[in-house]
This record gives structure tokens, C-alpha cells and sequence, in this order.
């Protein structure tokens, strides 16, 4: 018998759509910058760098446009002892945070993220490498989810 994790057979909790509000706005900014940059040294002939500069612009462009799929790449569940938390479209991250190695849950809200009402989730745990980051959470939901993996971190390390 395999004690193999079948990811085919997780049915994924997903974070809110707003997330990708809150991607656009954030990767819209850097590319208005690289674009006033761009403009610049054209203005001043300087034209390797604008040359590095507008791949990098166009680089972000197409980020804008892949943000969308990338949100919607990021779920996770609780599990009866851990969190299984995934992201990512061409290279996929799946980690498993026990409950009892948590150590500290974070929430951060970002001007951007808190006008959308959303939150993310910081988990640190006792191997640091394995820090997770849960975003696009509504506020609610991520203090409610705060409160039970707490308590659920704490009766794991209680039993240990």
C-alpha cells in the first residue's frame, strides 16, 4: 500500500479572483516605470540600455497577460495533519505544511489588497526553507483560517 499523495484527488479551496486585481495594479506600476525609463533614454540617445530596458518592459507585458492563470493556479487544503498548499503554471509548487511545525502565521495586507478587502497568509515553520505564502484571501476568511491553524498547531505540539 502507498502512502503516496494523489494529487488528482484534491479538491483544491481557491483564493479569491480579486487577487488578480491586485497582480495587475502592482505589475501595471513597474511596467509604467520601465516605460517612463525607456522614454527617457530615448529622449537621451542612450540606446543599449533602452534596448536592455524595453526587453525587460516587453518581459513584464507579458507577465500582465499571464497573471490572470497564474492566480488561478494557487489553491490549497487542510488536510487532517497539514495544509497542502500549490501554485504555479509551468513549474508547479506543492508543499505540505504540518500542522505541528508551524510556528508563526502571519497576515499582511497591502494597500492594494486591502482596498480589495484581501489578505495573505504567511506561515513560518521550523524548517525556514518551507515558508508558505497564501494570498488573495478575503480578510475574513484569513483571520478565520489563522485562528484554526493555530489551534491546530498548538494541539500537534502538544502531542508530540
Amino acid at each position: 500500500m502507498s502512502n503516496r499523495l494523489e494529487l488528482a484527488d484534491v479538491s483544491w479551496r481557491r483564493v479569491s479572483p480579486k487577487l488578480v486585481w491586485v497582480e495587475l495594479t502592482s505589475a501595471a506600476i513597474v511596467v509604467i516605470v520601465m516605460l517612463a525609463i525607456c522614454t527617457g533614454l530615448w529622449l537621451l540617445k542612450l540606446w543599449i540600455p533602452l534596448a536592455i530596458l524595453a526587453v525587460f518592459a516587453l518581459g513584464s507585458i507579458v507577465q500582465l497577460a499571464v497573471i490572470p492563470r497564474r492566480v488561478r493556479s494557487i489553491g490549497y487544503q487542510l488536510r487532517d495533519d497539514d495544509l497542502l498548499f500549490r501554485r504555479g503554471i509551468m513549474w508547479q509548487r506543492f508543499v505540505a505544511v504540518p500542522y505541528g511545525r508551524m510556528q508563526l502565521i502571519d497576515i499582511n495586507r497591502g494597500p492594494i489588497a486591502r482596498a480589495l478587502g484581501l489578505s495573505e497568509l504567511k506561515f513560518v515553520t521550523a524548517a525556514a526553507a518551507a515558508g508558505v505564502t497564501l494570498p488573495g484571501l478575503r480578510a475574513e476568511d484569513a483571520d478565520e483560517l489563522r485562528d484554526r491553524l493555530v489551534a491546530l498547531a498548538e494541539s500537534r505540539r502538544a502531542g508530540l
